[in-house]
């Protein structure tokens, strides 16, 4: 959750520092700070509570900070308020070592217990300055000044995740970087060598990296990058490409990256359907899932986080629907806890944007040690789970920068889609020439999103309306419950109204006890078979002095009859409808953030990508 920028090379080092971790804002944080090792060899800290602008202009840029080495870090608390104090780097007690984590030491009372019983100090509330002062405990004792021993040790005593960034200020001009469980990229560049915990921070300064593995060390100077596993001896990587345009992370003249990637969806989702498909047929031939193999799956297990699990959510309808196969979606952060019975012959679809969700991991990890097959359906190249499945299918979606996701939902989508109707036409289970209608329901909707953004004004000159709202609530049936679901979250983390999702049919059952005068519920109606059915759940919350807002298709215009303001979308075949149901959801959010004022792009007390459990 947090973000790590480290460098050392021929060049300040502190200017790179701040630039990379200027990259890594939209990740969240609450506090920065930088560690540079300066020409006398001394490691120099300073850290700042609040924006990163703030440690920018205490440092006049990184100016005032000399050095050609350092370690910088974007601080989101886990372990201890936010504070100047709890800010990274974290010191040694004899400032000898400088240490920045992401991730969670999971025994570090324990730790700390220890070596407090040694005679050690600590000054904040964090389990970092436990590392810091683990690695000086074995530095200076058994490891005798070995600092590649001292880090071998340490990782041994630490239990949890971590990617770590250390400097140890009798090694002048060296970096170590250090992962478990918690994302790590190196890579060389013109002027030295970099770390960083995403992609986006190094973008500007190279296109070769190397992903760092589970429990190994990386060793930088300003000329070489070494790596080890656990018991120090050496390793090789082999260099990957980062194909993303640098200018892709960079706003391109929208005023937040939200709407920016809100507009590249029908790129998007075109990006990850148009390649699996060849003279009218799904090919999924990288997935290495034979015909053979599909057909002795008995159950699929979707897993995801957050609007992961609500295109999980979606995906199941589809699945089920076309391919009659029985699907189970979790929460990535639950299924493990409840001891899942998980099937033979049950295949696993692990989703995760990043490809680093630590809960979303987990239960990858859980269900390769119960002999499922897993496949990732992830956006990052080169991440955790797509290093980890048994298959990965990437979605091509490019970087995605604000918080609230939407062209990285929306691609997810299309990978679950391009897979249902595939297994559906290997088990035989759909009717003669529904196969090819779904494939080209399929390749248009990229232009129907395309149709409907060209309309946003409508939705939002009504959300400049609803600013003001208390409460609002989504509803829907079948797949129109799964978008309702995506629809409240979004609204929720950027305008901080509150609102929850209902099936339609449990409004009755307790909800509709909230409904006052004025309250805004949003009731989605793409479903025809449904149709009928939840307009007279609309009509139950009208009767109670709600405000409606339609979303349907062109053609439904009786719904004006209920709804006080109704959005449009183009038809598609009913199991693709959550793809264009969703648009107007997301633009209704973000244009009540805008007309609050809020910080789209970085909603509070929101991370982008959640990387401790």
């Amino acid at each position: 959750m947090c973000g790590i920028v480290g460098f050392t090379g021929n060049v300040q080092a502190a200017p790179i520092l701040l630039d990379g971790l200027a990259k890594l804002e939209y990740r969240g944080y609450d506090s920065a700070g930088l560690a540079v090792q300066n020409a006398a060899g001394k490691i120099e800290v300073v850290k700042a509570k609040g924006r990163l602008k703030v440690l920018s202009e205490m440092t006049d840029g990184g100016k005032a900070v000399p050095g050609d080495c350092g370690i910088g870090h974007t601080r989101w608390a886990t372990h201890g308020e936010p504070s100047v104090v709890n800010a990274h780097p974290h010191y040694s007690r004899d400032q000898k070592i400088a240490v920045v984590h992401n991730g969670i030491i999971e025994n570090y009372l324990e730790v700390k217990e220890r070596l407090t019983n040694r005679g050690y100090t600590f000054v904040s509330q964090t389990d970092t300055e436990v590392v810091a002062q683990l690695l000086d405990y074995y530095y200076t004792g058994e490891s005798a000044g070995d600092a590649l021993d001292a880090i071998s040790r340490m990782m041994l005593h630490v239990r949890g995740s971590y990617a770590l960034g250390i400097l140890f200020a009798d090694q002048p001009g060296t970096v170590y970087a250090v992962r478990k469980d918690s994302p790590l990229i190196v890579g060389r560049c013109d002027n030295g060598s970099i770390i960083a915990s995403d992609v986006p921070a190094l973008l500007r300064y190279t296109r070769t990296v190397y992903y760092i593995g589970n429990l190994e060390i990386a060793r930088l100077t300003a000329d070489s990058i070494e790596f080890f596993n656990i018991d120090k001896e050496p390793i090789a990587h082999e260099a990957a490409t980062i194909e993303w345009d640098a200018e892709a992370a960079e706003k391109g003249g929208y005023e937040h990256f939200m709407m920016k990637e809100i507009h590249e969806q029908p790129a998007a989702v075109r990006d990850t359907i148009s390649p699996r498909l060849k003279d009218g047929k799904i090919d999924l031939s990288e997935l290495e899932l034979d015909e053979e193999t599909i057909r002795a799956v008995r159950r699929v297990y979707i897993i995801g986080c957050g609007s992961a699990y609500h295109v999980g959510m979606a995906a199941r309808y589809v699945f089920e629907s076309l391919a009659r196969l029985p699907v189970e979606v979790d929460v990535a952060s639950e299924f493990r806890y409840r001891d899942p019975v998980l099937e033979p012959g049950s295949l696993a679809l692990v989703i995760s944007q990043s490809g680093e969700t630590a809960d979303t991991l987990a239960a990858l990890r859980l269900c390769k040690d119960r002999g499922v097959r897993t496949i990732g359906i992830v956006n990052v190249v080169g991440s955790s789970i797509a290093r980890e499945a048994d298959a990965t299918m990437y979605t091509w979606a490019g970087p995605e920068i604000s918080v609230a996701t939407t062209k990285a939902y929306s691609t997810q989508l299309a990978a679950c889609y391009l897979l249902a109707t595939e297994f559906a036409r290997v088990r035989g289970t759909l009717a003669e020439g529904q196969y090819e209608h779904l494939v080209e329901e399929m390749e248009a909707l990229p232009d129907k999103i395309e149709k409907i953004l060209q309309d946003k004004e409508r939705i939002q000159w009504f959300a400049s309306k609803y600013a003001s709202a208390r409460d609002a609530f989504f509803i829907g049936r079948g797949l129109d419950y799964a978008v309702a679901l995506e629809g409240s979250l979004k609204f929720k983390e950027i305008s901080y109204i509150h609102s929850e999702a209902f099936a339609a049919g449990e409004m009755k059952h307790g909800p509709i006890s909230l409904v006052e005068n004025g309250t805004l519920v949003v009731g989605i109606l793409t479903q025809p078979d449904l149709f009928e059915k939840s307009v007279s759940n609309m009509v139950e919350v009208k009767s109670r002095g709600a405000f409606l807002m339609g979303l349907t298709t062109y053609g439904n215009y009786s719904i004006e009859d209920t709804a006080g303001f109704t959005v449009y979308v183009p038809k598609t075949d009913p199991h693709f409808a959550t793809s264009l149901a969703v648009i107007p959801l997301q633009l209704l959010a973000y244009y009540v953030s805008c007309a609050k004022g809020l910080d789209v792009d970085k909603p509070r007390n929101l991370a982008k990508s959640v990387t401790v459990e």
